[in-house]
């Protein structure tokens, strides 16, 4: 009797997967056993012919895949995922022609066999035929096939329930094996698909597409690659662990390397990219900075900042991007990008016409976006992370973004003062930053404090207003008492119409005031002087979280402002006497801050 051997896949998540060759020749030794079988069969000839004829026909494929193997490296998923399931349906087909041997009538009537058992196995070995005639067609990469065109985007029936498996295979085996063309269609093709849902998302991520979509930044030689690729990623690392996959794949050296040596067109993708995934991940934000991203977004944003001169920001356009021809070309092929680039045909025709009117504006335009995707990278980098906003205050980056802030509107500035604020806060904490940075003949620190005040005093958008007036609270310990100009507009803005302005502004004024700051009775008496005790208890009347935080700095006045009139005639402890009672059952927390801030009264008034 011969000794059968029956070769099964193990799909053990616990387990290392097996090498690839493994893999590959497995179904091949199946194959020629199913061929013994099929010359020892002794009844059902004709149906183990047939299963003899289609295994003849997948033993074909399997060897063209293993020679295909051999001579380059490709995609493993599909063929892992594909060979499995040929390896258990040959399986099953040895299985059944075995059993078609002559060994006596006792085994014969124990294994009992069917026509419906070989039309099963014919279905399987249909659909595995189906599957391998797929999978070399997706690594068919010869001439013909390019000359072809297109990525393949048949079904193989292993796909036959989830489509967009068959899509994203397609798509990842392109950007391995296919020319330059079919790769960006395979970029633009994930791109698409990422932007449609999540799920998308992850079944790109999880099929290995994130590793062949960072090698297109490699290419340098080529913007538009570059951009499908930045473009596919951006769509994709929109969560923790799609841009913590980013960081796995060594993509935070890539993404920093495609940054400093692409054309001023893929810098933009890219630096919207390196936001995207610092902003989801912190871990990257510190490889960003390992790899001194924050020097080079600082210097890039710092040329515009400091240089008026229209000449010479067209010698570091070119310095950039090469020759205006060139330029053109990147983007004009750009424009066929995305909707990102839907505008940028216009644009090509005449970034480098003859009127330099023109060129100028255009010019302006371009370095304008690439400016506010840097201020971008730079306030994701900076959220949150207290060493990268040290590293920021360490190069002229403070200067810059006081100067960004002067100088731009929009999105720019704002980004420039959401990372000031992010510094800011980092500075509020600690103790180092706030000494280093933030010194009081310092000329950052007080081109910043000028910017501040100016927004706080001119802006009429809301939010600029509200970042501005908590920017200078978290500023509140590094004030010295004679920069009364600080507290005089904060105090202004508790009369503002927008509750949430006002809000800002008293919890500003408390942190000038409370007892972790050294100055808070200078600033105290500051804030009565400038008339902000009518104005807080005014507040009193307002929401409930206006109310905590205009309580909250009417005690800190009450105890550090010293004896002043302002409270009798406000009647500032008929409020506190009044909160008093409902205090401990609202904010129990609050209830000593009151008592302690009554006794300071009814102690004034004795003498």
């Amino acid at each position: 009797m011969g000794r059968r051997l029956i070769f099964q896949s193990h799909d053990d998540d616990d387990q290392q997967p097996p090498p690839i060759q493994q893999i590959l020749s497995i179904p091949v030794v199946l194959t020629d056993r199913i061929r013994h079988a099929v010359d020892d069969s002794k009844f059902y000839k004709l149906e183990c012919a047939d299963v003899g004829k289609r295994v003849d026909r997948l033993s074909q494929m399997l060897r063209s895949a293993v020679r295909l193997a051999d001579s380059t490296s490709l995609y493993e998923r599909p063929i892992r995922r594909i060979f499995n399931d040929v390896m258990r349906n040959l399986n099953r087909a040895l299985t059944l022609v075995r059993k078609c041997r002559h060994r006596g009538i006792i085994r014969r009537f124990v294994s009992i066999v069917g026509a419906a058992d070989f039309r099963k196995v014919f279905n399987l070995l249909d659909a595995s035929i189906g599957d391998m005639k797929w999978l070399l067609s997706i690594f068919d990469a010869g001439e013909e096939s390019a000359a072809d065109g297109g990525i393949i985007l048949t079904l193989p029936p292993i796909a036959s329930s989830d489509p967009i498996l068959a899509w994203v295979w397609s798509c990842i085996a392109s950007l391995h094996i296919r020319p330059l063309d079919l790769k960006i269609e395979a970029a633009r093709e994930l791109s698409t698909l990422a932007r449609d849902n999540d799920r998308n998302k992850m079944v790109i991520v999880e099929e290995g597409g994130i590793a062949p979509l960072l090698k297109l930044l490699k290419d340098e030689s080529s913007p538009e690659i570059q951009i499908a690729g930045a473009v596919a990623l951006f769509n994709l690392a929109n969560d923790q662990y799609r841009a913590r996959t980013v960081f796995n794949e060594q993509g935070v050296p890539i993404l920093a390397q495609a940054f400093r040596n692409s054309s001023i067109l893929a810098q933009i993708e890219v630096s919207k990219l390196i936001a995207r995934v610092a902003e989801h991940d912190s871990v990257s934000q510190e490889g960003f900075a390992r790899e001194n991203v924050i020097e080079t977004l600082v210097t890039l944003l710092s040329f515009n900042a400091f240089n008026d001169d229209h000449g010479k920001i067209i010698k570091f356009l070119r310095k950039s991007i090469g020759s205006a021809v060139e330029f053109n070309k990147q983007v004009e092929r750009s424009s066929f990008m995305s909707s990102n680039f839907s505008n940028r045909k216009a644009l090509s025709s005449s970034i480098w016409p003859r009127n330099k009117n023109e060129s100028k504006m255009e010019t302006s335009k371009l370095i304008l976006e690439l400016n506010t995707n840097c201020s971008g990278a730079l306030w994701m980098l900076a959220k949150g992370n207290v060493a990268n906003c040290r590293r920021i205050t360490e190069t002229k980056g403070l200067l810059c973004l006081a100067k960004l802030i002067e100088k731009e509107k929009g999105e720019l500035q704002i980004n420039c003062l959401m990372t000031v604020m992010e510094i800011t806060s980092a500075a509020e904490c600690n103790p180092e930053i706030r000494r280093s940075a933030f010194k009081t003949n310092s000329l950052a620190a007080k081109a910043i404090a000028d910017q501040l005040l100016r927004l706080i005093n001119e802006s009429d958008d809301p939010v600029i207003k509200i970042t501005a007036i908590r920017a200078v609270g978290q500023l509140a310990r590094t004030f010295p008492a004679r920069e009364t100009r600080v507290i005089s507009p904060l105090v202004k803005q508790l009369g503002h119409m927008n509750p949430d302005v006002a809000t800002e502004s008293v919890i500003g004024l408390g942190k000038f005031t409370c007892s972790e700051n050294y100055l808070r009775a200078e600033h105290s008496k500051t804030v009565v002087d400038f008339e902000g005790v009518q104005l807080v208890m005014k507040l009193l009347r307002g929401n409930e979280r206006i109310q905590y935080h205009s309580l909250v700095l009417l005690c800190n006045l009450a105890m550090y402002a010293g004896k002043n009139e302002q409270f009798q005639q406000a009647r500032v402890l008929t409020a506190l006497e009044g909160a008093d009672k409902s205090v401990a059952c609202r904010y129990p927390e609050l209830r000593d801050l009151v008592a302690q801030a009554v006794h300071h009264l009814n102690m004034s008034a004795a003498y």
